[in-house]
């Protein structure tokens, strides 16, 4: 074998264990179990022991890391997937106005304050904008991983949660392609309009298929003498549609992935096919994904008086999303616990942030220290939610008659 494949199964072996082991500490500590497999991703990385730079059985290999990426985003495809299977249509769409509210309430607020911080510490306008972009975004897939450790994913805070960041996901993009025609120069107004025609027609075109032949044919893929034919069927059909929502309707890839979940979560023999991936996807590819984001980046990078900014920055996108999209849960008549957690769910940054911060890095519109801050800000953001998510939904800090405000629709 080569030494190319011996580094990376020797890789995989210290992430899962370093994975489950700080998932195991920290759920007897009483914290989700991807808290600890967050900070796993930390201690690896280049912040404490750069294991993949320094461990010479691990060597610098650039291609290894790159690996280990795909794999990552492998795992949130699958993660998003179960989240999907976890609900129902009816339930979602029933919480479609305090979705939407919540989702573009929780843009506007943080992009707003995002762009307000980031002249308060003298960047220029430009840089300040691609800021307030990357405070805006949403990644709930760590929040879904935490409401199914809490067994809330069926709440109406969960069901309203993964509508906002659907919503959140769309502006964001939209805003990206406005401030990149606005500030960078790129593009132009028929590409604002054919982005916006493809999300419809992504999504219009992904509902019909998904409601009405995708369920059909699982049903006939499950009747076949195929040896776990119908996982690798769903399987497909899940990469089929995150590949899809990305290049032709230009929105994450997780969106569609959680799309086909959803869609299947009404066949009768949805626990077979749960039960099929939650064994793939938390066996190998989840706690890979959550490790690797820890891999990505390094606090040592940030000095000095940047701390200051880094921490003022970090502290305004937590309070700006809690705030955006609690204020929106609450107009749309939720309590003002059920909003608190709400907002706290949106809270979590991770791939659209950061993939806004290196957009505008590329096109030297964000310098490379503020981009080292803005990649903080998104790891903290990621870190905190999981035992603030664990402390709104503890007994101590939940009155009995709020609880019943929780109860599944």
């Amino acid at each position: 074998m080569s030494r190319e494949f011996l580094n990376f199964i020797f890789s995989l072996v210290v992430i899962i264990m370093a994975a489950k082991g700080t998932g195991y500490i920290t759920a007897r500590l009483g914290q989700p179990s991807v808290l600890g497999e967050l900070l796993a991703g930390l201690i690896l990385g280049p912040t404490i022991l750069d294991v993949f730079h320094t461990w010479p059985s691990l060597g610098d290999d650039h291609m290894l890391l790159e690996t280990i990426k795909m794999m990552a985003e492998m795992g949130v495809i699958l993660l998003m997937f179960l989240a999907g299977l976890e609900l129902e249509i009816s339930e979602l769409l029933s919480s479609g106005r305090v979705s939407a509210l919540a989702g573009v309430l929780g843009v506007v607020v943080p992009f707003v304050l995002g762009i307000g911080t980031a002249l308060l510490f003298g960047g220029a306008l430009d840089q300040a904008i691609f800021v307030g972009l990357a405070l805006s975004a949403t990644s709930v897939s760590i929040s879904a991983q935490t409401l199914i450790e809490l067994n809330v994913l069926s709440s109406r805070v969960g069901l309203a949660l993964l509508g906002a960041a659907v919503f959140d996901d769309i502006l964001v993009i939209l805003l990206l392609s406005v401030t990149s025609l606005l500030v960078g120069g790129t593009g132009g107004l028929l590409e604002i309009l054919l982005t916006i025609l493809r999300m419809i027609g992504f999504l219009v075109a992904g509902s019909a298929i998904g409601f009405y032949l995708l369920p059909r044919l699982v049903r006939w893929v499950n009747r076949l003498p195929i040896s776990q034919g119908t996982v690798a069927f769903i399987l497909c059909a899940s990469l089929v549609f995150a590949w899809s929502a990305e290049v032709i309707g230009g929105v994450a890839a997780i969106t569609g992935a959680f799309m086909v979940g959803l869609f299947l979560a009404r066949l009768p023999f949805k626990d077979q096919i749960e039960h099929g991936f939650a064994t793939m996807a938390y066996g190998l590819f989840v706690p890979i994904f959550f490790v690797n984001i820890g891999l990505e980046v390094n606090m040592r990078a940030i000095t000095g008086s940047a701390w200051v900014y880094a921490i003022v920055l970090t502290l305004v996108a937590i309070g700006s999303k809690i705030i955006g999209s609690g204020i929106g849960a609450q107009l749309s008549g939720f309590s003002r616990l059920e909003a608190l957690r709400l907002g706290i769910g949106m809270v979590s940054r991770g791939e659209v942030g950061l993939i806004v911060a290196a957009f505008a890095l590329s096109q030297g519109l964000l310098s490379a220290d503020t981009f080292s801050i803005v990649v903080f800000m998104v790891i903290v953001a990621t870190l905190v939610t999981p035992p603030m998510l664990r402390l709104v939904y503890s007994p101590r800090f939940t009155p009995e008659a709020a609880l019943q405000t929780e109860d599944p629709l």
